[in-house]
């Protein structure tokens, strides 16, 4: 008898939690990186995995952000360097294939849900970011691409841009890599 007990303590107790569950909202999650000096919130749902960088095979006739394919971890990926592609400067010389990859940045692949094998190259690694350690900073440029989301600041007054891989992957001009 007490056996039945228990099992429906546990039972009810697994059926509230189950609602508590279903009834908050999903937290957004980000991997925080910077680009040319700038933070980007890449969404943990659209990234993928991270690879050191890696030689380049170049592809002729591209976009000059469009840098070439890397093998990565057995699959191709076209490298896009978001510094050019956005029209951003280079505060510093990035890297080159004779510095090797000691010196490089880091590739972010996006996630395979996207349906895309591209990888990103990011200068650094910032770590993750949640919601609560953000607020939004509600300015807004009327110029800004329509994959870059909302501005955000952390609490040390840093500025964050969200990054919608999804709505990237299909913005028309990032498809024609042709030159």
């Amino acid at each position: 008898m007490a056996n039945k007990e228990a099992l429906r303590d546990l039972q009810k107790r697994l059926a509230s939690r189950l609602q508590m569950a279903r009834e908050q909202a999903p937290t957004r999650n980000w991997l925080a990186v910077e680009i040319s000096g700038h933070g980007f919130l890449l969404p943990l749902d659209q990234a993928g995995e991270i690879f050191p960088m890696s030689i380049l095979q170049a592809v002729p006739h591209s976009q000059p952000w469009f840098l070439g394919v890397a093998n990565l971890r057995g699959q191709l990926h076209g490298v896009i360097d978001l510094t050019t592609f956005l029209g951003m400067e280079r505060p510093v010389a990035r890297w080159s294939q004779e510095q090797g990859a000691r010196d490089a940045g880091r590739l972010v692949a996006l996630n395979t849900s996207l349906q895309m094998n591209v990888a990103l190259l990011i200068d650094r690694l910032l770590g993750l970011r949640t919601p609560a350690d953000m607020a939004a900073s509600g300015a807004t440029s009327p110029d800004t691409p329509h994959f870059i989301g909302q501005q955000l600041v952390d609490d040390k007054g840093r500025a964050w841009y969200e990054l919608d891989l999804a709505a990237l992957v299909a913005d028309e001009a990032f498809l024609k890599i042709d030159a």
